[in-house]
């Protein structure tokens, strides 16, 4: 009996798959050598008022929604930055 041939769709799909895996890579890449020059930086030290925490979390939320960032990296910087904001 003969073996099916692989549908032309299928192979769309995997070729599809590739490059999505190769563009991801990149991303990471390119994130772990420092190529991305709109990486927030959130202070340690010193107090900041809750509109410049505002403004940082804004910041991060534009680096996730560009995918600069992902999500687990997204959650962390949030929660970090929505601890320090003052609560009257």
């Amino acid at each position: 009996m003969a073996t099916r041939r692989t549908s032309f769709s299928k192979l769309q799909r995997d070729r599809a798959k590739q490059a999505a895996a190769a563009a991801k890579r990149e991303r990471r890449v390119a994130r772990a050598s420092g190529e991305d020059g709109d990486e927030v930086e959130i202070p340690t030290e010193g107090e900041l008022s809750p509109q410049e925490l505002l403004g940082l979390i804004e910041q991060i939320h534009k680096q996730y929604d560009a995918k600069q960032i992902d999500f687990d990296e997204f959650e962390e910087k949030k929660a970090e930055l929505l601890a320090r904001l003052p609560v009257d």
